[in-house]
């Protein structure tokens, strides 16, 4: 009979259950937090409960906040006639982190995909919509993933807004920066080539 605790392993499963935690990192996770001071563990705790109970969806964006409308769309000085339309909340942060776009967000929380049952209804589309309805928009930039589902959530959106009247852009795919091109697909290369700017 194998060694087990079972609210050890209970707490195992929870951290598994986390994107991008294996089996050794859960457990390893889950030792580390029983193993420190009791008042660690009680901050760990609420921490979680509170991000928890707090966190909403912004009612412009539907970026994540803590108030009713998100820092980033009550800010005086973003451009308001420009929306990046992201798949996540980690998307937006991303994009703030390079200080290079000064327009708005809209956060879809997710992307179409029929496979895994996730449609157009299931994504913030019909908020995204509502945003456009006054005139103020003038340029919807689309940066979903690179991916099937990415791009077929990228031709729906833009279906959608260009019948408005509104310019619809895809960011551009390319080489990154310090990558090989012998080691780029054919895929990458192409949409590079697709994509160039003058010198």
């Amino acid at each position: 009979m194998a060694y087990s605790v079972a609210p050890l392993d209970r707490l195992c499963e929870q951290f598994e259950r986390l994107p991008g935690i294996g089996k050794k990192t859960a457990r390893r996770l889950a030792y580390y937090v029983i193993t420190r001071p009791d008042d660690m563990a009680g901050k760990f705790s609420d921490a979680l409960l509170s991000a928890k109970a707090k966190i909403k969806y912004c009612s412009v964006c539907q970026n994540l906040t803590d108030g009713e409308v998100c820092s980033l769309c009550s800010a005086a000085d973003r451009d308001r006639s420009v929306i990046c339309v992201v798949e996540d909340a980690q998307d937006v942060m991303a994009f703030e982190r390079t200080r290079e776009f000064k327009g708005l967000y809209h956060v879809l929380h997710g992307a179409i995909s029929p496979l895994d049952g996730i449609g157009p209804d299931q994504l913030k589309l019909r908020e995204l919509m509502a945003r456009l309805s006054d005139g103020t928009v003038k340029e919807i930039i689309v940066a979903t993933n690179p991916t099937v589902e990415g791009e077929a959530t990228a031709s729906y959106i833009s279906r959608l807004v260009k019948a408005m009247g509104i310019k619809v852009t895809r960011l551009a795919y390319g080489i990154p920066v310090g990558g090989d091109l012998e080691y780029a697909d054919e895929v990458t290369l192409s949409r590079a080539l697709e994509g160039r700017k003058e010198l």
